[in-house]
């Protein structure tokens, strides 16, 4: 595996996505935190800078994960639609390096995409004088990169093998489980169902538990989890992702272009 192949493919996925004015979605967010300062005093009353930082949160979530499945879904699947995957398997570059190299220029992409945000996130905190705790929010961010490389790995899988619009809505429902499947868990223990309760088990132990990466509401109040939770936590969406990874580069490699 040579390093000079996959960095030329993450330079390469880099500035393609550049490209595509992706970083325009910080200057969104930065007017829509500013219209948010400005606007929820008169709507929210008291409650206005819980809200205001609550929707900081919110938002700059939302916002990374549509940036991650919809580029994300699409690197492998463009290349396969355009025809321009022939080119690359007949140089010397493996599909492990392929896969990587698309993985790692898309990450790089989420780390300004998120570093920016939380810059305006803490810059629109500081100006409406609103408290708060800084290393919880910086941790909450790296917590949301880990999530986002996470999925974008899932959206890399599924770009594989599926069209642009099934790969979204995949990855888009692996989101959406992801963050709901400790709840099913939990909804199942309290059903008595045996069948409900294997079903959920096992949907528990496949899918990724993504409530493990979301540290929105402790950072909010300026309450985070103990080091060594951290540390788990971080090393699962490590390990969930090289899994997806691995799995993407197995198909890759299958296929008959």
């Amino acid at each position: 595996m040579s390093l000079i192949r996959i960095w030329a493919v993450a330079s390469n996925v880099f500035r393609e996505v550049m490209r595509d004015r992706i970083f325009l979605t910080i200057g969104f967010y930065a007017m829509l935190m500013l219209a948010a300062w400005r606007l929820l005093p008169e709507v929210s009353g008291a409650a206005q800078d819980k809200v205001l930082t609550d929707f900081g949160t919110a938002s700059s979530s939302l916002l990374g994960v549509l940036i991650t499945i919809f580029v994300g879904t699409n690197l492998i699947n463009k290349e396969i639609e355009k025809r321009t995957v022939f080119t690359i398997v007949t140089k010397p570059i493996s599909s492990i390096e392929f896969i990587l190299g698309k993985h790692l220029g898309l990450s790089a992409v989420l780390a300004i995409v998120v570093a920016g945000m939380t810059a305006i996130y803490l810059c629109i905190l500081s100006l409406a004088r609103i408290d708060y705790q800084l290393f919880p929010l910086l941790l909450s961010s790296v917590f949301l990169f880990l999530e986002l490389c996470l999925i974008a790995a899932a959206a890399l899988l599924f770009g594989v093998f599926a069209s642009s619009i099934l790969a979204i809505l995949l990855t888009f429902s692996l989101y959406l489980v992801g963050h709901l499947s400790e709840g099913m868990v939990k909804l199942a223990g309290v059903t008595k169902n045996p069948g409900f309760q294997k079903f959920t088990d096992n949907l528990y132990l496949v899918l990724p538990d993504l409530s493990r990466l979301d540290l929105k509401n402790d950072a909010v109040y300026g309450v985070i989890p103990s080091a060594d939770v951290l540390w788990i936590n971080a090393g699962y969406a490590v390990v969930y992702t090289v899994a997806l990874l691995l799995m993407t580069t197995v198909i890759f490699s299958r296929r008959q272009f």
